[in-house]
């Protein structure tokens, strides 16, 4: 498994990456790869935009020559808001239970370090998503709140959890 950043020539492969994932898992915030109105350029010009930012980061977890996993990393736009940002994550289902997502999470705290800029991680994470919060807490993730009713997913309402992790 290789864990890089993501490049303007992953684009498509990523398109097709979040179609799979889209059906695969109600834990993520995206029920179909079309909610995102992708298209290759779009794409591009966000890998290109993480790659210029100190606060923003966007790996793939790179598995026999395809996209098992991702992460991406944005870190606030304004000066007091720019040293704490958000991540989200997806494995595709037939890599669950390989490490990927460890993996991805380990190198984004690690870069965290390193940046010299991000001083805080927020994540959210669907309150049934036991094996994704006892991930998360294996990191030194504490939860810091719920946030009822934040997921709509076929008439049924799901809460979440919002997590952090002190970096410095």
């Amino acid at each position: 498994m290789i864990i890089r950043k993501a490049r303007k020539t992953d684009a498509a492969a990523m398109i097709n990456f979040l179609h799979q994932i889209a059906g695969e898992s109600d834990y993520l915030t995206f029920g179909s790869a079309d909610e995102l109105h992708l298209t290759v350029e779009k794409e591009e010009k966000l890998f290109e935009d993480y790659f210029n930012r100190d606060n923003g980061l966007n790996l793939i977890a790179e598995y026999d020559g395809q996209i098992a996993g991702n992460l991406n990393f944005s870190g606030g736009t304004k000066k007091r808001t720019a040293h704490t940002g958000e991540f989200g994550i997806s494995v595709r289902k037939d890599f669950w239970g390989l490490g990927i997502g460890k993996a991805l999470i380990a190198r984004l705290i690690e870069w965290s370090k390193e940046s010299g800029v991000i001083r805080k991680i927020n994540l959210r994470v669907r309150s049934d998503n036991a094996r994704a919060i006892h991930l998360y807490k294996s990191f030194g993730f504490k939860e810091e709140g719920v946030i009822t009713r934040d997921f709509l997913i076929d008439d049924v309402f799901y809460d979440s959890i919002q997590m952090g992790l002190f970096i410095n």
